[in-house]
């Protein structure tokens, strides 16, 4: 075992940059709008298992599929463009009609692919070739941690802002999500092409 605090403390940081659990508190607030109540337990372990699991798993995976990872991050640029649409432009674009659909937001899209996205597995595995696994994996828990804390806690934030600071807030992210799907799309579709 090879702990080092530093690692820990960087790869936590980068990790939480790139699931951006702040940014997406609006995004939480409006998928309990839709589905009711959200299963935070559920979606943050999920959350935590996808990532952990891909950590070990992610390369072999995908070239085992036949699938390379810029592939997989373009198609998550996709998924994340769409989410911030609906937040940008106030449509709704993913519907649910199943009885479950606590437990469906639960996993998608929350679990996957907004925590556990293309962003951050990817970053995942980038962070692995520098970084000693077991560092990774206590970066891992403490941001499912915190995202469950997030995820919690999201009615009183809401509370907290009020309706109109939502909506600002909301438009704001939405705008930002779309960059940054944008920039996903952008850095990887050309590596498709080399």
């Amino acid at each position: 075992m090879d702990f080092n605090f530093k690692e820990i403390l960087t790869a936590f940081m980068v990790l939480f940059a790139v699931i951006d659990i702040i940014g997406n508190i609006p995004i939480i607030i409006d998928l309990r709008k839709k589905v009711g109540h959200i299963q935070s337990e559920k979606a943050s372990l999920i959350a935590g298992l996808i990532m952990i699991l891909f950590l070990f798993v992610g390369q072999s995976l995908l070239s085992l599929i036949g699938i390379d990872v810029n592939s997989f991050a373009v198609a998550g640029a996709f998924v994340l463009f769409f989410i911030a649409l609906e937040m940008v432009l106030g449509i709704t674009l993913y519907k649910d009609d199943s009885s479950n659909a606590s437990l469906t937001a639960a996993v998608f899209p929350l679990a996957f692919p907004l925590i556990a996205g293309p962003g951050s597995l990817t970053t995942l595995l980038s962070l692995r070739a520098e970084f000693a696994i077991e560092n990774i994996i206590i970066a891992v828990v403490l941001n499912v941690i915190f995202l469950y804390i997030v995820l919690k806690t999201s009615t009183k934030i809401e509370r907290l802002l009020g309706a109109g600071g939502i909506q600002i807030v909301r438009k704001v992210f939405g705008v930002i999500l779309l960059a940054i799907s944008v920039k996903l799309f952008a850095q990887n579709i050309k590596m498709l092409f080399i």
